[in-house]
């Protein structure tokens, strides 16, 4: 009996608090998982080592998004497994400071990451994925590209930009039955979160009185990634407890 060969997903920023719950649900509803760090390739290979534990099926792999020339040759060097099907483009960085104190270096290099860096996986990956007449783009932003942010310009605008992005990009791809949606979470559980926002600040500015986890933003991308949600197309969908 042959068996059909899983589709591949890749996460980049797969290593961290949000982007690992995702890898786990990707591999839990039946894909093979591309789990992307940056550049730390052991906290990649720890999330590979929890999804096989539990039966599921999983690589990792490490390059910096925001260089077009490792990019291109890591997404090659990926392409000859087969068409990477599923994108989910959740590396991002914050590197917070008034408009009116920001360096160059803080605005460009967050762009870059955010911005570049999903031009920078997404971009090779299109051709390949439009012959199979299937595939999902998901990109995770963030409530700051919606509401704005005191600090945030940077990464507001990063994220912003993939509002745009992905709105177009929907259109150039929906009659090869490929979506393209963003998901924009607000307060998530995690390292970077915990430090930035004290529970009594959650419980002022997020009506829900409470951070989201990651799993609850895992599942909302693991939907966008379905057959099911085939319908669902250039969206940018928030999960962030009635923020707005």
């Amino acid at each position: 009996m042959t068996t059909t060969p899983l589709k591949r997903a890749l996460v980049t920023g797969g290593s961290g608090d949000l982007g690992g719950a995702i890898c786990r649900q990707l591999a839990s509803d039946g894909l093979h998982v591309i789990v992307h760090a940056n550049g730390n390739l052991a906290r990649a290979e720890t999330v590979v080592a929890d999804i096989q534990s539990v039966g599921g099926s999983a690589e990792a792999v490490a390059f910096d998004v925001a260089d077009a020339d490792a990019s291109r040759a890591a997404i090659d060097s990926l392409l000859l497994g087969g068409p990477i099907q599923v994108v989910v483009n959740n590396a991002g960085i914050h590197d917070d400071a008034p408009m009116a104190g920001m360096s160059d270096t803080q605005w460009k290099r967050v762009i870059d990451v955010s911005l570049h860096g999903f031009f920078h996986v997404t971009q090779p990956l299109l051709l390949p994925m439009a012959r199979t007449r299937w595939g999902r783009i998901v990109s995770v932003s963030s409530v700051a590209a919606v509401l704005g942010n005191r600090g945030q310009a940077n990464y507001a605008a990063a994220k912003a930009g993939l509002h745009g992005a992905s709105k177009s990009l929907a259109r150039e791809m929906a009659s090869r039955n490929i979506t393209v949606n963003v998901v924009a979470p607000g307060v998530i559980e995690g390292s970077m979160a915990n430090d930035a926002f004290p529970p009594d600040t959650i419980k002022q500015v997020v009506p829900a009185g409470r951070a989201g986890k990651p799993e609850e933003v895992a599942a909302l991308v693991g939907f966008l990634c379905s057959d099911a949600a085939g319908y669902i197309n250039g969206q940018v969908i928030g999960i962030n407890g009635g923020m707005g």
